[in-house]
């Protein structure tokens, strides 16, 4: 994406400022189109197969999933194929948006980087073999400030990879995550990339824990994304006590959802709306009565 259709509204903003700031309801907007989606973490405590998991997400009436690599290792391990599971997502009408790696392709060690470079090759040539055509790529392996160039080269780079095998990387930012913490930092990034097919990757959780704030999407266009995971902050944490293990469901909590959903609204093409926790409450629950619930009030935020 170019930088003028990331940041597309950076050179309204003085107009913008003459204007009043009331948003039509997302509802009312209609340009933007939903599919949702039920990232595995949310029902991981409930120790299902990867199987299960595929089944109950169909059974909660979700479009697809993020499923996290280490699920597909655990799966082959145990003697099955990809091609068997490709063959379960599809018997089960279950589309695997999005996976979860870690491999360290940002490190400023150039041995680590390039370890990361295979990792990714490897993960993402699994994940064509499913049907699985994104991937997210958070900055694992950087220590203390990145330098905002070198990370695009390297992030050009996974691009250019990913284009080969069709497995395209999110640009993942992390609230908690010293080196890569804020939007901010990620749209530098995405930004000195110069590359047409950058996409980031946002999450509420993240957004607010990394002290980005939710009017920075308004400068997003729609094109920046095609994923955004969804939850939200609890009252009563500090900001920096913050875990993952403290999200909780759409609207039970105090993130703006009324910015986030009149801003996503206003957008065009269709944003998939992943639903990520990891809840230690909502793991001691039946996990479809979790993914159904979640479904139903991730609905409620965006309908």
């Amino acid at each position: 994406m170019k930088r003028r259709n990331i940041l597309k509204s950076l050179a309204l903003a003085p107009a913008a400022l003459a204007v009043s700031p009331t948003f039509a309801k997302a509802s009312e907007l209609k340009n933007v189109k939903y599919k949702y989606s039920l990232n595995t973490s949310t029902i991981r405590g409930q120790k299902l197969s990867l199987s299960e998991i595929i089944e109950t997400s169909s059974k909660a009436g979700y479009d697809g999933l993020e499923i996290w690599i280490s699920e597909i290792e655990t799966y082959l391990g145990s003697g099955k194929s990809l091609s068997s599971l490709k063959t379960v997502l599809s018997d089960a009408k279950q589309t695997p948006f999005n996976a979860i790696g870690f491999a360290p392709w940002m490190a400023q060690d150039p041995q680590k980087s390039k370890q990361g470079f295979a990792q990714m090759e490897k993960e993402m040539g699994m994940l064509a073999d499913i049907g699985c055509t994104r991937i997210a790529a958070p900055a694992i392996g950087a220590e203390g400030e990145i330098n905002v160039q070198e990370s695009a080269e390297k992030y050009s780079q996974l691009i250019d990879l990913g284009k080969k095998i069709g497995v395209m990387p999110q640009l993942e930012f992390w609230g908690a995550f010293g080196p890569f913490h804020n939007l901010s930092q990620c749209l530098s990034v995405a930004v000195a990339a110069n590359n047409p097919d950058t996409k980031i990757l946002p999450d509420v959780y993240h957004l607010f824990r990394g002290g980005s704030g939710f009017n920075a999407l308004k400068l997003l266009s729609s094109d920046a994304f095609d994923i955004i995971h969804v939850n939200d902050v609890p009252s009563g944490i500090a900001v920096e006590d913050l875990q993952d293990k403290d999200r909780v469901y759409p609207g039970d909590g105090i993130a703006p959802y009324d910015v986030i959903t009149e801003t996503l609204g206003g957008m065009s093409g269709t944003k998939i709306l992943s639903l990520e926790l990891f809840n230690p409450t909502y793991y001691q629950q039946d996990a479809l009565e979790v993914a159904k619930t979640g479904l139903k009030k991730t609905k409620e935020m965006f309908l």
